[in-house]
């Protein structure tokens, strides 16, 4: 026995007690335990654990017969099928890298991450062939092609070599998988969605899936057998992870192609959905939904917000309508959602509008993030708990992304002084709970005042008339630039801009009031941010 460690057995690590940290054992414990529980719900299509499991083995097995395998990239243009679900599992069996790529990216963007990212194989929806061929066109090389016929696609052709079921066929459903040697090898890449310039490639392993997955049952209190409706993209951020959480749960996963609200109460209801994940835009589109469609939901559901920070109006709303709602937050760097604003009991009792004041904060961090903190970027000090002084929100852990891929310059830049730099703008309150305050890049500096775009937008929301509103900063000769709103009306409804206006006065200190409203639809990606670049542009010519 070793005098420095009085504990040491004299046997190192070995099969019998150490095993690398892996979503994919998630799948054969549902496969095992549940094999004849639904995994997956898609219109006429319905499979169990044990099938799933299969067809994953099938998949990765055909994948290496094609020879595909460790750091290989296999790209994946897709909407939230079965296919989807299962090359989350099927492609690290085969000891490869999934990259699943936004499905509104251009062609050109589409052509940049596949050779940035070295794909070796592209799985794509037959919808997605008119933008997919252009892409395959520009990128040039070389590249097998495994068509997704989903009977409930809308137009397009097939493109490649084989069909994604052909290529399955190929396959050993017994096939037996590997678990990396490493649990730090990388398991995805996922391109962050660049408003300039091109997109940074984020690499996640193993280690930080496998963590964040168990995050979302913890910090949801996911209950066994959950019954998960997929209105969040699964490229996006690996879908929050929830592919491998909803193994780990043993939940069955309720696949929708494109978010439409009226099929969304119906699997509400078909399905008897439990919860949801989706960007504030989601839940707008929920809430605000003809009465006669919201009425067919006959149960509480449980729905996690994240991506843009949710308006309190929006949270107070879902909460009148028994939608019990979770405020998650995070990046494409983190694996999606690391900061959850946990609820505490007392506030139960206060009123709803405070509670949606209270649950519009970001909150602290997941169970398994080692460090949450605001602080200034240049001298690193944390800010004081007071909830008005401005810092940076920052983070460490083992569900930080591994670095960008190709790009040690903006990797070192990001982790500089030992914590990952989220570029957010954020304050600390006294109860420690964090609360994003703008992007840095979104700040409006106002006659040397900061302005908080979000603090304006919440007021906004408040407004009767107003169904989203976003604010940018719009050039001033006076002030240096001034808040701008963007702001779309409820059908039916009528306001003008001095009324806003006025109505933002009597809300807000009067130099953060907007000094001009456009009226329209607001520009948003497929996760329903609001695309504030292109606002910004359109400000500035005004």
């Amino acid at each position: 026995m070793s005098p420095s460690n009085p504990y040491s057995t004299g046997l190192d690590k070995n099969p019998a007690n150490f095993a690398p940290l892996t979503p994919l054992t998630f799948l054969t414990r549902a496969a095992q335990v549940y094999p004849h529980h639904t995994s997956i719900v898609h219109g006429e299509r319905r499979y169990a654990w044990a099938e799933t499991d299969a067809r994953c083995r099938r998949l990765a097995s055909a994948l290496q017969r094609r020879g595909i395998g460790a750091g290989d990239t296999v790209a994946v243009m897709g909407y939230n099928t079965p296919e989807m679900l299962e090359l989350h599992f099927a492609v690290p069996m085969a000891g490869a890298v999934l990259n699943t790529i936004n499905t509104r990216l251009d062609a050109a963007t589409i052509a940049f991450i596949l050779g940035h990212g070295e794909a070796k194989v592209l799985v794509t929806d037959r919808e997605a062939s008119p933008v997919i061929k252009e892409a395959l066109r520009q990128f040039g090389k070389p590249i097998l092609v495994i068509d997704i016929d989903d009977p409930l696609a809308q137009g397009g052709e097939l493109l490649g070599e084989t069909t994604y079921e052909a290529l399955l066929a190929e396959g050993d459903p017994t096939f037996h998988w590997q678990p990396p040697a490493d649990e730090w090898s990388a398991i995805s890449l996922n391109y962050t969605s660049g408003t300039t310039g091109n997109p940074k490639g984020v690499v996640y392993h193993h280690r930080g899936a496998y963590l964040n997955a168990v995050n979302n049952v913890l910090a949801w209190e996911l209950p066994k057998h959950p019954v998960y409706l997929w209105t969040l993209p699964m490229f996006h951020c690996n879908g929050w992870c929830f592919p491998w959480t909803l193994a780990a749960a043993v939940g069955t996963n309720v696949c929708l192609r494109r978010v439409d609200v009226d099929q969304i109460y119906d699997l509400f209801e078909r399905e008897g959905v439990t919860h949801y994940c989706g960007a504030p835009t989601v839940h707008s589109m929920l809430i605000n939904a003809p009465a006669e469609v919201r009425a067919k939901k006959k149960q509480p559901i449980k729905g996690m917000i994240a991506a843009a920070p949710p308006p309190a109006a929006i949270l107070q709303a879902m909460a009148e309508n028994q939608f019990d709602i979770t405020h998650v937050y995070g990046l494409t760097e983190t694996y999606g959602p690391a900061v959850m604003c946990d609820w505490h009991g007392e506030w139960n009792d206060l009123s709803i509008e405070e509670q949606a004041r209270l649950k519009a904060r970001q909150g602290v961090r997941y169970h398994m993030l080692d460090g949450l903190t605001v602080a200034d970027p240049v001298t690193m000090e944390p800010v004081p708990a007071d909830g008005e002084t401005l810092g940076e929100v920052l983070f460490r852990g083992n569900i930080v992304m591994m670095g960008y891929l190709k790009n040690e310059k903006a990797t070192n830049e990001a982790f500089r002084d030992g914590w990952f730099h989220s570029g957010d703008l954020g304050v600390m309150h006294p109860d420690g709970y964090i609360e994003l305050k703008d992007r840095a890049k979104d700040i409006i500096i106002s006659g040397g005042e900061n302005i908080s775009t979000i603090e304006v937008e919440n007021v906004l929301y408040r407004h009767p008339a107003i169904l989203e509103a976003a604010v940018v900063a719009r050039p001033d000769e006076k002030w240096g630039e001034t808040p701008c709103a963007f702001v779309t009306l409820r059908p039916d409804m009528e306001t003008s801009e001095a009324e806003i206006i006025d109505f933002c006065r009597q809300n807000l200190a009067h130099f953060k009031a907007p000094k001009m409203v456009i009226f329209g639809p607001l520009p948003k990606t497929s996760t329903g941010k609001v695309q504030k670049f292109i606002l910004r542009e359109q400000a500035r010519q005004i």
